[in-house]
Formats: C-alpha cells, sequence, structure tokens
C-alpha cells in the first residue's frame, strides 16, 4: 500500500471543518428553492465558477451568500447529514464541527434553531455510523466583542449541545486579542478553546491565541514557521495545529501544493493535523487533503501515521475514547 493509499484508508478524525462550507453547490439550490430564496446565480455551475478566490475575503463574500438559503433546523441538519456522510465515506471516526451562528442570528434565524439542526445529524451519524462527534462554536472576528459577548449568552440555554468555542472569519485587523473577555468567559464556563491565527494574519497572532485567549489548539497556524521561537514554543507545548491544504492553495497562502509547509511542520516536531475547511468551495473533503498532500510532499508512511494519530492526540475526547482510536489506527497501519 502506497502512502497516498494508506492515507485515504486510515481512520481519522476532522478538527476544522466549517459545516456552513460543506454546503454543496446543489444543495444551496435546493435549499434555495424550498426556502424561496433568490440566489444571485443563474445555475449550479454559475456558482462553482465564481468559486476563484484570491484572498480569505473573496471567498467570506461568496460563503456568506451561500448561508443565506439557512432558515429552517431541516437545512441545517441537511447541510450537516450531507457532510457526515462524506467524512465517512473518508474514513472520519471522529468530527469536531465548527457553526457560525451570526451568520444565521444576522438573518433572523433563531441559535436555537441551528443548534438543534446540526446536533440532530450528529446524534444520527452516531447510530449509523458509529462516528463520534462535537460541535465548537465560532465567534465571527470582524465583528464586536459585544456581538461576541451577546451570541455567547443566547448560547447558554444550549450549553449541552457544544463543547468549545473558536474564532474565525477576516484574520487580518481583527487580532485574538480582541476577545480576551469573551474567551475569559468561556473558560470560566468549561468550554474548550481553539482560534483561527498565522493564516493571513502574522505570527504575533499565534502568540495572541495563545496567551491572551488561551488556545488548546491553533487552527491552521502556518506561519508559524516565520517564527523560530515560536515554533519552538508550539512544539514544547504539543499544541496542535489544524492544517488545511487545499484551503491554503485555494487562498493563495500557498501558490503550489508543492510548497506547502506540512512537511517542515512534521519535521519541527508539531503536531499538525489535516483537515478539509471549507471542502465544497475549496476543491475538496479530508481524503482530498489528505492524498494529494502526501502526493505533492512525497510524505512517507510514517508521517502519513503521524498525521492520522495526530488528529486523535488532538481532538477533545477522552482517553479511552482516544486510546480506542489510537488502536484503529495501528490495527490498519500494521
Amino acid at each position: 500500500m502506497t502512502p497516498a493509499e494508506l492515507a485515504a484508508r486510515l481512520p481519522k478524525a476532522e478538527l476544522h471543518i466549517h459545516i456552513e462550507g460543506s454546503l454543496e453547490p446543489e444543495l444551496i439550490f435546493a435549499l434555495a428553492q424550498r426556502n424561496s430564496v433568490a440566489l444571485p446565480y443563474a445555475s449550479v455551475d454559475a456558482l462553482r465558477q465564481a468559486y476563484a478566490f484570491t484572498d480569505l475575503q473573496s471567498f467570506l463574500d461568496i460563503y456568506y451568500a451561500g448561508a443565506s438559503v439557512l432558515l429552517h433546523e431541516a437545512d441545517f441538519f441537511d447541510m450537516a447529514w450531507a457532510y457526515l456522510q462524506r467524512a465517512h465515506a473518508d474514513h472520519v471516526i471522529h468530527a469536531e464541527i465548527f457553526f457560525d451562528p451570526q451568520t444565521h442570528t444576522a438573518r433572523g434565524v433563531d441559535i436555537g434553531v441551528v443548534i438543534a439542526g446540526l446536533r440532530r445529524a450528529c446524534d444520527k451519524a452516531q447510530a449509523e455510523f458509529g462516528m463520534t462527534s462535537a460541535l465548537i462554536l465560532c465567534f465571527l472576528r470582524h465583528l464586536s466583542e459585544a456581538d461576541a459577548f451577546a451570541t455567547l449568552e443566547a448560547a447558554l440555554p444550549y450549553r449541552g449541545h457544544f463543547i468549545g468555542v473558536g474564532l474565525d472569519s477576516s484574520e487580518v485587523g481583527h487580532p485574538p486579542s480582541k476577545f480576551s473577555r469573551v474567551f475569559a468567559r468561556c473558560r470560566e464556563l468549561g468550554l474548550r478553546i481553539v482560534a483561527h491565527a498565522g493564516e493571513e494574519g502574522p505570527p504575533a497572532y499565534i502568540r495572541e491565541a495563545l496567551d491572551d485567549l488561551r488556545a488548546e489548539r491553533i487552527d491552521h497556524g502556518v506561519r508559524s514557521l516565520e517564527d523560530p521561537a515560536l515554533v519552538a514554543e508550539l512544539a514544547r507545548r504539543r499544541t496542535p495545529l489544524t492544517v488545511c491544504p487545499l484551503s491554503n492553495l485555494k487562498l493563495c497562502v500557498v501558490n503550489d501544493l508543492r510548497e506547502h509547509p506540512m512537511k517542515r511542520l512534521l519535521d519541527a516536531g508539531l503536531c499538525a493535523t489535516v483537515n478539509s475547511d471549507d471542502p465544497a468551495y475549496f476543491g475538496g473533503y479530508l481524503n482530498a487533503n489528505f492524498v494529494q498532500t502526501v502526493q505533492a510532499l512525497d510524505l512517507s508512511r510514517e508521517q502519513v501515521i503521524t498525521l492520522a494519530r495526530n488528529s486523535f492526540e488532538a481532538s477533545f475526547i477522552d482517553d479511552a475514547t482516544r486510546a480506542s482510536y489510537l488502536a484503529r489506527v495501528e490495527a490498519l497501519a500494521g
């Protein structure tokens, strides 16, 4: 079995998936018709052709337009269930799913509707596939601290349905420290903490996420390599990085997958993981990211196994579940 074939077959966890970013054009149009929402695109093909991004903001503009079709619990269920079926086909056995409530509450959708639809899909995946999953509520960093606090308070009646909070959306100009007080409150509530940093933003944003927000995982983090002292600290802390190779390529963080820093991250002893980010927009779900990265960087069998192990080490699961999942990796890896 080649390293790429092994990458496709290994059991794995996905830790950086924006559920709204899994909304395929076909489902966008189906939901638009169901909910009588007008779209600024004439067809599925016209929408796909718009997926030519020059940076993060050019992607976000289309991403938020696509999310406008999500209005009812059934819509959120259908979106999440479509993703979970795809993930299951890629041998994902655990997923920690980001969702952006502010994207929906700004349109008058109740946060409880969002969470109920997503949770129902997760429960179905557990029942049908044995796949474990968890929800992570993300704050939109281009909005205000006050808006984040209001979102947190609105979510508290559903506290049992999500395990943590994150920080996403436009990175440049919105440092993690902008939300220090919000995340302090989240820590008081016992929520797990993750944050996007070091994708388009500088390594200093990663330091802020670690020191100000006390993030347990860094989402992306590829620009950490620009700061050797930061790399050493991330390695010492064993802070996971949830890296998204095809996203980095599509958003021009790298110009060629053969230039992707994944191999250097592994060589530096970092707990890097492979994830799909917004797979409907960036050209691939988890196995596509994994296989194409392995092939582009000529990763070894041992590096492939390390990446699969890292995904479970970095997961917010209990020790017994982690040991069980790692044993499944070892069984297939031989």
